[in-house]
């Protein structure tokens, strides 16, 4: 039977308090550790799913793996497996988007080396190329191979810690706030990949801590650079089309 997937996005880092995009792998602001906290004890008291995490996954940018050490300690601490994948890094290639050396990461997160888990990440990381490029298929194509392989994992409830816009155009199709999750279900495929149905309680609430955007957030016209979507616009049909936006680092 297919995972149960809490998908968590990232506390508010630096780049996400004054939109300086040019701040290359930031770490968490003041405020994304207070929400960590937050959201911890809410997983903790309120979320009775999350006491039945077996599995946690993380993109390896300093964010995502500050805001899983702080919000997913208690799960860790138990035992529960944590390791990165460099699938569930951002969308954009902007500095911001743009995660650091393996060595890097190694030095900085020392009890995430010795416990194994940054030796998943992939050894093309921080590489914007192939699967990892800022363009709509590669984007897509990488976040149908995350799903398939989770599941196809034996653990019945999985948390995964990642990015709003890789969340949203790849996975979800919905918003997420700093640290707000949502639930959701394999419920089959279709010409696209895997399809997911979000759990009604995050679905009407506007996320598990009720403070992301309700309704659904689609792909639309500037999520991507529109000089490497428009070849692919008509085979996506529908799901490419919306009115202009522009989807922001998050």
């Amino acid at each position: 039977m297919a995972p149960t997937l809490i998908l968590i996005r990232h506390a508010q880092a630096l780049h996400n308090v004054d939109r300086d995009y040019s701040l290359h792998d930031p770490p968490l602001s003041k405020l994304g550790h207070e929400q960590c906290q937050r959201l911890q004890e809410h997983l903790r008291t309120h979320q009775p799913l999350a006491a039945q995490i077996e599995y946690i996954v993380a993109s390896p940018m300093r964010r995502t793996l500050q805001t899983m050490q702080e919000s997913l300690e208690w799960l860790m601490q138990k035992g529960i497996k944590a390791e990165t994948d460099a699938r569930w890094q951002e969308n954009s290639d902007k500095p911001c988007d743009t995660g650091s050396s393996v060595s890097t990461m190694k030095q900085e997160f020392a009890e995430l080396a010795s416990s194994g888990s940054l030796d998943t990440i992939d050894p093309d990381y921080p590489s914007k190329d192939g699967q990892y490029a800022f363009t709509q298929p590669a984007v897509i194509g990488r976040g149908m191979s995350a799903l398939a392989d989770l599941r196809k994992r034996p653990e019945k409830v999985i948390a995964v810690v990642s990015h709003s816009g890789f969340l949203r155009t790849a996975i979800g199709q919905a918003q997420w706030n700093n640290a707000d999750y949502r639930v959701y279900e394999f419920t089959g495929s279709n010409e696209y990949g895997l399809v997911l149905k979000e759990w009604k309680e995050t679905e009407e609430k506007g996320g598990g801590l009720s403070i992301s955007e309700k309704g659904k957030a689609p792909i639309v016209k500037g999520d991507f650079p529109e000089e490497r979507v428009e070849k692919v616009r008509e085979s996506l049909g529908e799901q490419a089309q919306g009115e202009t936006t522009k989807e922001l680092p998050n």
